[in-house]
C-alpha cells in the first residue's frame, strides 16, 4: 500500500529515538498486559504498568526484532552488521512475480540476508532500512514528509509544506483564545513493536514476515502472534495520541510559542455487555469511539461554547503523563 498510496507515508513515526525509544528503553517500560473476565464471562485484555524491579522490561524501542530471542536479550549482547554498508548483490526475484514487482526485488540475496543480520531495528534505524529497501519510494516520500525534530523552528526550511504533518518541525499558530482537545480511547493492546522472522524468497512471497509463532510465555508479556502490544484504541498506541497535548504542545513551549491550552479526554474501553448494545455505547475502539456517549458529550458541549474547564479538564485513564515525561525532548 506504500508503495502505491504515499501519503501512507505521512503515518512512519516521527522523532526517532527521541521519542520512540533505544535498544534498551522505551517511554513504556513497565506496561504489561493481563487477561481478565468481563461481566457477561469473557476473556479481555487489561493494560497495567508493573514495578520495574520485579518484571522484565519489555523493549519497546526495537520496533522490529529478528527473533524473540533478540527482542529480550540486552543490546550488547547482539551480534549486528551495518546492513547499509553491504553489498546488495544479485536480483532475488522471480521473474513470474512481475505484477507484484517491488523494490525489494532489486535487493539481492546478500542485501536481503543483511537486513536480517542487522536484527533489531529502532525508530531511526527503520528509516534507514526503508531508505537501503525501496530508496525509490523514500526518495518520493521524502520530497513531502519529513520525520525528524526540529533544532531552530526560526530557520526558513520549516515554511515548506512537508514540514506541517509532523509537530516535532512546525508551530502552531498564535491563537491563545483558541484550545485543542486530544480525545481518544484507551485500555485496549494496540501494536507497538514487532518481532520478523527471515523467510527465503520463494515464489513471490517477501522474505521479512511477522513471526506469528512468538509469544510470551510469562504474564504480564504483552507478546501475541509476534506483535508487542501497549496501551491506546487498538489502532493507536496511547504515547502517539496523547503526547502532543501532553507534553510537545503542553503549556507555552517553542512548538506551542502562544501558550494554546491543551486539554487531553480519554475514554477507557468498555466492551459491550450483549449483542443487543451493538458495538458498543462505551467503546474506546478506534473505529468505535464516534458511538461513545461521553465522547458526544463532550464534542457537544466544546461545539455549544464550554471550554476545557468547563467539561471538566484533563480525564487521563493512561500514563500518558508519567511516559511523556521520559521523553527529553528540547521544549
Amino acid at each position: 500500500m506504500t508503495r502505491t498510496w504515499d501519503s501512507v507515508m505521512s503515518l512512519l513515526l516521527k522523532g526517532g529515538e527521541t521519542i520512540w525509544g533505544g535498544l534498551d528503553w522505551s517511554p513504556e517500560e513497565g506496561h504489561a498486559c493481563k487477561s481478565k473476565k468481563n461481566s457477561n464471562g469473557q476473556t479481555t485484555s487489561h493494560n497495567r504498568t508493573l514495578d520495574l524491579a520485579n518484571y522484565g522490561r519489555v523493549k519497546y524501542g526495537r520496533l522490529l526484532s529478528f527473533g524473540k530471542d533478540v527482542a529480550e536479550l540486552h543490546s550488547s549482547e547482539i551480534e549486528r552488521i551495518d546492513f547499509m554498508g553491504a553489498i546488495k548483490g544479485s536480483n532475488v526475484a522471480n521473474t513470474t512475480c512481475r505484477v507484484v514487482w517491488s523494490e525489494y526485488h532489486d535487493m539481492g540475496v546478500e542485501g536481503v540476508k543483511a537486513v536480517a543480520d542487522h536484527k533489531v531495528y529502532t525508530a531511526s534505524s527503520v528509516l534507514d532500512l526503508l531508505h537501503y529497501v525501496a530508496p525509490k519510494m523514500m526518495k518520493r516520500g521524502g520530497a513531502h514528509f519529513s520525520y525528524g525534530i526540529a533544532d531552530d523552528l526560526s530557520d526558513k526550511k520549516y515554511n515548506h509544506y512537508k514540514y506541517w504533518s509532523n509537530p516535532l518541525e512546525t508551530k502552531l499558530p498564535n491563537a491563545p483564545n483558541m484550545e485543542i482537545f486530544s480525545m481518544y480511547g484507551v485500555g485496549i493492546p494496540t501494536e507497538r513493536s514487532y518481532v520478523y522472522k527471515f523467510s527465503p524468497a520463494t515464489d513471490c512471497c517477501i522474505p521479512f514476515q511477522i513471526d506469528s509463532s512468538a509469544e510470551g510465555g510469562a504474564e504480564g508479556q504483552c507478546l501475541k502472534g509476534g506483535v508487542y502490544s501497549v496501551d491506546g484504541d487498538e489502532t493507536v498506541p496511547v504515547l502517539s495520541a496523547g503526547l502532543p497535548s501532553s507534553k510537545i504542545w503542553r503549556g507555552k513551549t517553542r512548538f506551542n510559542p502562544s501558550g494554546i491550552p491543551n486539554f487531553i479526554r480519554e475514554y477507557s474501553h468498555a466492551p459491550p455487555a450483549t449483542l443487543l448494545e451493538g458495538r458498543g455505547t462505551q467503546s474506546g475502539a478506534h473505529v468505535d469511539i464516534l458511538g461513545n456517549l461521553a465522547l458526544i458529550e463532550d464534542v457537544i458541549r466544546v461545539a455549544s461554547g464550554a471550554t476545557g474547564e468547563d467539561i471538566g479538564g484533563d480525564r487521563v485513564h493512561s500514563d500518558i503523563f508519567k511516559w511523556s515525561e521520559r521523553i527529553k525532548l528540547k521544549l
